[in-house]
């Protein structure tokens, strides 16, 4: 299964050493920087292919990790072309764009699956025997600043990792959302904080920022039994529950006395196994194009995520 690289940036080097990782056959790449395609080829001792055209005509996947504004074009380019794709988040600019995507995939039959890699961060994936019915949740992503993704608002930067996360974990229909966000350094927002409501009573609190002090990753579940804390960047997971009380005192706990009776407060530290997230998730495209299993985070995923983003955007203007 060969596949190619668009996109040769900070994060698309990243890509092309997984890549060697993975059971794909890495055929080149496409950077439209000449100087850029270069180095890069000197580096990874690569091809590199002189247009995008002649990429794809060589690959059965692409893997696109070109900046944002580039996206759709690219992807659609190689989904007409009957090539499997992975795209990095955000799926697309606009959300014409990403349905137009849909469609299209749809139309030639071609797995896309997009870049929202914290889905394979040990520390969530460390929960995989916990049972999710969020009330609320609360998100703080942080991030120095980096001038590295500036084209889009921190909502479609960094924002849309928690919103895919939020919006794996609640299934419910959006009723309301109330966002305020902030230009410091760059001409769309650069702080955002989002109150998203959903059907049946859920909240999600989320708070983005890339001029904070310090790098900060941590997502907090409040449920009605359990207390769930995440911190992507440490790669940490804790849950405590309340159950009822079990007469053996050797059961690890402790007994609190509520309105419903004598009850019991566990504290569990799920194992944490460590794993490199991006070559998990390119692994995981492969399984797929090759049918093994379904796509894990599919192009739809990605549509919905990019949909809410864009409603924050929107609430944000309407908030000044």
């Amino acid at each position: 299964m060969k596949i190619g690289v668009a996109g040769t940036g900070h994060l698309g080097k990243i890509h092309l050493k997984c890549l060697k990782k993975t059971k794909f056959e890495l055929t080149g790449f496409y950077d439209p920087n000449p100087e850029t395609a270069e180095k890069v080829s000197l580096e990874f001792g690569m091809k590199a292919f002189g247009t995008l055209e002649d990429l794809i005509n060589s690959v059965d996947c692409l893997d696109i990790v070109s900046p944002t504004p580039s996206h759709y074009q690219t992807a659609a380019q190689a989904i007409r072309q009957g090539r499997h794709v992975f795209i990095e988040k955000p799926l697309t600019e606009t959300i014409g764009q990403a349905e137009e995507l849909v469609s299209l995939a749809q139309e030639k039959n071609v797995v896309v699956q997009v870049g929202h890699v914290e889905r394979y961060n040990p520390a969530i994936r460390s929960l995989q025997n916990i049972s999710f019915s969020p009330r609320f949740i609360e998100a703080h992503r942080l991030a120095t600043f980096n001038p590295r993704g500036t084209d889009v608002s921190v909502v479609l930067d960094l924002m849309i990792h928690d919103i895919d996360i939020v919006l794996h974990l609640i299934r419910e229909e959006i009723t309301d959302v109330r966002a305020n966000g902030v230009c410091i350094v760059s001409s769309t927002p650069d702080i955002c904080n989002a109150r998203i409501e959903f059907a049946n009573g859920a909240v999600a609190n989320l708070t983005a920022s890339r001029i904070s002090m310090k790098n900060m990753r941590k997502i907090r579940i409040f449920q009605d039994d359990a207390y769930i804390s995440l911190d992507f960047l440490d790669k940490q997971a804790q849950v405590i529950k309340i159950e009822d009380h079990v007469s053996d005192d050797s059961f690890s706990g402790i007994n609190i006395h509520t309105n419903e009776g004598l009850k019991r407060i566990t504290i569990e530290t799920p194992e944490i196994m460590l794993n490199n997230a991006i070559e998990d998730e390119l692994n995981d495209f492969y399984q797929s194009v090759t049918g093994a299993h379904p796509v894990t985070v599919t192009i739809q995923d990605g549509l919905k995520a990019l949909k809410l983003a864009h409603l924050i955007e929107q609430k944000m203007k309407e908030s000044k």
